[in-house]
């Protein structure tokens, strides 16, 4: 069993946010990574609390789940019949692609705290 607080610190979210990139698609809420990042200073404290009262009570809204993917041709391919010719984009919200960093954080740090993978 593993001991994992559902809060979010203001810091860290702060991280996830400081390193998103910034050259990616714009997400299903049409938030750019780029404006996410200046808004960050003044939100920050704002998501930590809603992201550690998702975490909290295990309840995420249908709008932060969905995406879309979208299929794109890799250029150069001889025969577009194979599907190693096309590679697949997916298009998420911005806001779960932070939350996921942090799931993801909490993940790697279990692993390496008892030592689950050789």
């Amino acid at each position: 069993m593993f001991n994992i607080s559902p809060t979010i610190s203001i810091e860290e979210i702060s991280k996830f946010i400081r390193s998103l990139l910034n050259r990616k698609a714009l997400g299903l809420d049409s938030i750019l990574n780029k404006i996410l990042k200046v808004a960050a200073l003044v939100i920050a404290k704002d998501l930590a609390e809603v992201a550690s009262h998702y975490f909290a009570s295990g309840i995420i809204l249908k709008s932060l789940k969905k995406s879309i993917t979208v299929v794109l041709y890799k250029e150069g391919k001889k025969d577009y019949s194979f599907l190693g010719s096309y590679r697949l984009i997916t298009l998420k919200n911005t806001l779960v692609k932070v939350l996921e960093k942090h799931v993801a954080n909490i993940i790697s740090k279990a692993v390496k705290e008892h030592r689950l993978l050789p």
